[in-house]
């Protein structure tokens, strides 16, 4: 028979009730250090006092209301992310999947209203964009998308890090190139500086339009507010979503004003999109995470984690292979299935991601303190020692 919740997930077998700064509390009082803050999406922790403000101050007075009328609050974040970004212009999501959507629809819009038929929309093996119909046909592999054909057309997959291929396949016919700047689902592989500097002028050889997919890398995670920051380039379309609304549903497409001509009135919509209370905790997300100092603590938090991550390798080295990542975005490269690991860690009270490539994930709130990275290491040790073959 099947459960009232359709049984997509395979659940830990944990159930939370209260959160607060980089803790979980269970029903029965048990405490957990959460390194995975609902996959990077709790980017200020849980409860952050200035975000429930935002929200019960926002909630006392409107909920909702459509986007036939103007939002303030959608006005004050959208002025808040072009003003500290490439982009000219944004539009409200749910969801990241959301965001992948319009990042599609606008790539192929720019191409149709210049008169070329250039639709074609490479993407990288480890990839992930979402689960809708144009993400999964996006990424292409059978996991994703075995039982859900036929395919939307029009994507072609590269190898990851295979340049030769890259530079064969992005010709004048492609429309647009779809990555990560560090893959996050794909077992946290950032793409290195270089390597974006390049596909940029690739891009800019050729025409084709530069989609960056900072779903899960952005909004502070790397120590920049955005991944790409680090290698100097400017994207012409960016997908935002998790820690933009610090817990709360909310996503963003950003383009430039070339990019996004083709997205006039009725080409797209959304019910919920940019509602008043997403936008208010949003526009306080912005505000807090690009305060004076917020991104460098972030660098020193990082910095201090990958250092006792290093030595926690160092000292497992039958269960760990390597360290890799960026900022708060961390990978553990396991010998051991990184599903024990992970399970080990919930004997230890400390919550951490599974991901591809047998990594497992540590996306710690960005506010974690040098208290909780010391506890974070000494559980994760006590974890590693249980799995030790």
């Amino acid at each position: 028979m099947i459960p009232a919740i359709l049984p997509t997930y395979s659940r830990a077998p944990l159930s939370f009730v209260r959160g607060e700064g980089t803790w979980l509390w269970t029903q029965d009082g048990t405490r957990y250090l959460d390194l995975g803050a609902g996959i990077a999406v709790n980017a200020l922790g849980h409860a952050h006092p200035a975000l429930v403000e935002a929200l019960g101050d926002q909630a006392s007075r409107l909920w909702h209301v459509s986007n036939l009328y103007d939002i303030p609050n959608q006005q004050r974040l959208a002025d808040l992310l072009v003003d500290r970004t490439f982009a000219d212009t944004a539009f409200f999501t749910n969801s990241g999947t959301e965001a992948c959507e319009l990042a599609v629809k606008m790539a192929r819009k720019y191409w149709f209203d210049s008169g070329e038929e250039r639709s074609t929309i490479l993407t990288f093996e480890g990839a992930f964009h979402g689960r809708s119909s144009a993400a999964i046909a996006a990424v292409g592999t059978d996991k994703m998308t075995r039982g859900f054909g036929p395919l939307l057309p029009g994507f072609t997959q590269l190898r990851w890090g295979d340049h030769d291929a890259l530079t064969a396949a992005l010709t004048d016919r492609v429309a647009a190139v779809m990555i990560e700047p560090v893959q996050g689902e794909g077992g946290i592989r950032p793409v290195p500086d270089h390597c974006l500097r390049g596909l940029r002028d690739l891009c800019d050889r050729t025409g084709a339009l530069l989609i960056l997919d900072e779903v899960q890398c952005g909004m502070g995670r790397t120590g920049r507010l955005f991944a790409h920051e680090w290698a100097g380039i400017r994207p012409d379309i960016m997908m935002v979503a998790k820690g933009i609304g610090g817990g709360f549903p909310l996503g963003a497409v950003l383009a430039t004003e070339a990019a996004a001509r083709g997205m006039t009135a009725g080409t797209h919509g959304s019910t919920y999109g940019g509602n008043p209370l997403a936008c208010a905790v949003g526009a306080r997300v912005m505000e807090l995470v690009t305060a004076d100092g917020f991104l460098d603590r972030v660098s020193e938090a990082s910095a201090r984690l990958r250092q006792g991550l290093d030595g926690l390798v160092a000292s497992h080295p039958a269960v760990f292979e390597s360290l890799r990542g960026q900022g708060l975005m961390l990978g553990l490269k396991c010998l051991v299935p990184a599903a024990e690991l992970v399970a080990a860690g919930y004997a230890e009270k400390v919550l951490t991601v599974p991901a591809a490539d047998n990594v497992v994930r540590l996306l710690p709130p960005l506010t974690i303190t040098d208290d909780e990275i010391a506890q974070a290491l000494s559980r994760l040790d006590a974890a590693a020692r249980a799995v030790t073959p």
